[in-house]
């Protein structure tokens, strides 16, 4: 099990501390530093609060950044421990993506009877640093710790928005997902290099496990902007499982005028839309930043006509707040995912990689679209 934490947040040295950490300000950098949690030691929330915070949330570590570029270090890592080759190097001789896709690799080709797949996950707004860490264990929790999906691995993308989810946090959320979007889009092309020069070789083969992103609110914002950047002439098949959750965008970013969610198929082996027509977030998000336009998350898609064969709609409308019923969940009804045992449930099933017409607990209403039961 890994988890890791890519960020472009800012770096700063806690006062009475020795170690770099993340900082919960709102402030974006043009490049992202890669962190690696320590998940065998996890702190018990004490009943201080203020002391609640940073390392006393999840323990993580900012790895260096690496010597020199590529994975050249990391090929002949993994060739020593075959023992088909003589090297110097070591684990810790890696810095940044080289050490992240070494543990990610180790992890995924010593699968079991169960899979060891890893989740992308990028979150919406209204986030401080110290909220992520929480949110980490939530994601842990919920996909690691639990036999119903295949989740061994986790990559948090974190990106520094505001601190509150209202009244007015939304537009500047907005640049901060644009700016972060460069950050996803750089781990893409990281990845694909490292697929490129690791699997080269003959004697090394690929884990055979999957790769599954998930964004909720206007995480979905963050990809779009990695997406308006990737060229289609680049594009791999490298992702199974894309999981839209209450999306924060134009219902016509499917559209290919738009430059951006077209090319998902491209990139991924399905696209599962998750909409919510309550959704009270969206509609703040519409009706105050948006110039009216309707919600990826509350509408679903105005035309993907050529896309029908790869993208489903699940409209989570009438689920229940089984799981969590707090005032924020039962008036905003944007957090399905943590709250539903029905939307869970289904995002486990489309991570197993289960058949969209046989998912239990949904009931088909067009060719596209299915609706949660409650």
């Amino acid at each position: 099990m890994s988890i890791f934490i890519l960020s472009n947040r800012k770096i700063i040295r806690n006062k009475g501390e020795n170690v770099d950490s993340f900082s919960n300000d709102e402030y974006s950098l043009p490049n992202f530093r890669i962190a690696r949690c320590n998940v065998d030691d996890i702190p018990e929330p004490n009943g201080d609060k203020k002391k609640y915070k940073n390392r006393n949330i999840l323990d993580y570590t900012i790895l260096s950044e690496p010597e020199d570029y590529g994975y050249s270090k990391v090929l002949d890592l993994l060739l020593k421990e075959k023992k088909l080759k003589d090297s110097p190097i070591i684990k810790d001789n890696l810095g940044g993506s080289q050490r992240m896709f070494y543990e990610l690799y180790k992890s995924m080709v010593q699968a079991g009877k169960k899979a060891r797949d890893v989740m992308i996950f990028i979150h919406g707004y209204a986030y401080t640093f110290d909220e992520e860490l929480k949110a980490i264990l939530d994601l842990k929790k919920m996909f690691i710790d639990n036999k119903k999906t295949p989740i061994e691995n986790i990559i948090f993308i974190s990106w520094p928005a505001s601190s509150t989810v209202f009244p007015l946090t939304y537009f500047d959320d907005k640049l901060m997902s644009i700016n972060s979007g460069h950050s996803l889009l750089r781990l893409f092309y990281l990845y694909s290099q490292f697929l490129k020069e690791i699997f080269s070789n003959k004697d090394l083969v690929p884990c055979n496990q999957k790769i599954h992103l998930v964004a909720h609110s206007m995480g979905n914002r963050v990809l779009q902007s990695m997406l308006y950047s990737l060229k289609t002439e680049n594009i791999n098949r490298v992702i199974d499982q894309v999981i839209l959750l209450n999306a924060d965008v134009s219902y016509k970013v499917f559209e290919e005028s738009e430059d951006s969610f077209y090319k998902l198929p491209a990139l991924a082996n399905r696209i599962s839309i998750y909409i919510n027509r309550k959704d009270l977030i969206l509609n703040i998000s519409q009706f105050s930043k948006n110039i009216l336009s309707p919600r990826l998350g509350k509408t679903g898609p105005s035309n993907f006509e050529n896309l029908k064969n790869v993208v489903s709609i699940i409209d989570c409308t009438h689920t229940k707040n089984d799981l969590n019923s707090s005032l924020k969940m039962e008036l905003g009804e944007h957090w399905g995912y943590l709250s539903s045992s029905s939307v869970q449930n289904d995002i486990f099933a489309n991570l197993s990689g289960i058949d969209k017409t046989l998912i239990a607990n949904r009931r088909k209403t067009d060719d596209t679209t299915y609706e949660l039961l409650a």
